[in-house]
């Protein structure tokens, strides 16, 4: 077997086999291959599959590569897979995280400035479901937490990074209902993960009930 063919065919198996993504180093390493090298195997990779138009696609997700399903089989995926779990957030938790998305780092005051309301609440229920992360601290009196995106949330929006995120005009051209993930369950009520250890919040976060 040609050696190009062979290392394609073993760069496809190491990605079916990963219920995660790979980066493109940690690829290119097991394959014992140059990066540059590698990346030109993955581009014919996700066009192979592109072209063959079948179950599975390869898409370059979180800073690494996965096969994912193919979209067109999304509804009916879904209702096989029903009791997959999905992460369940509030519209105002969606519209929390989509203004971190975009700010970030963010401190929870600017944030609670661009909502008008409090987002603690918001913002603790995002960090539950690890959407959210503490990233350091403003070099201001007081020091406030900044707080920015997780690989998670790269996942749940099938992003590379965060520049692949759509620019706030296409944001706005989408109806709610096309920028929210089918991995995300909108409902009227903000939940904390119920497994998740609160007392790793920010102290600014911890003061009173979430229930």
């Amino acid at each position: 077997m040609e050696e190009r063919t062979y290392t394609k065919g073993l760069l496809e198996a190491l990605l079916f086999l990963s219920s995660d993504p790979i980066k493109l180093s940690a690829l290119a390493k097991s394959a014992g291959i140059e990066k540059t090298e590698a990346r030109e195997l993955l581009d014919e990779l996700i066009l192979d599959y592109e072209e063959k138009e079948g179950g599975f696609l390869l898409r370059e997700i979180a800073g690494g590569y996965q096969f994912i399903t193919n979209q067109k089989y999304s509804e009916i995926l879904a209702h096989i897979f029903k009791d997959k779990k999905r992460e369940t957030l509030s519209r105002g938790t969606l519209d929390t995280l989509a203004i971190i998305a975009y700010k970030q780092p963010i401190t929870l005051t600017e944030l609670d400035e661009i909502r008008g309301v409090s987002s603690r609440a918001m913002v603790a229920s995002l960090m539950s479901k690890k959407l959210v992360k503490a990233v350091g601290q403003k070099e201001v009196p007081g020091r406030p937490t900044l707080y920015g995106t997780t690989n998670e949330f790269l996942l749940h929006f099938g992003l590379s990074k965060l520049t692949d995120l759509p620019t706030p005009v296409e944001v706005k051209e989408l109806k709610f209902e096309e920028f929210t993930p089918e991995s995300i369950i909108v409902t009227d009520e903000t939940e904390m993960n119920p497994d998740f250890d609160k007392s790793t919040l920010p102290a600014e976060l911890q003061e009173g009930s979430y229930e």
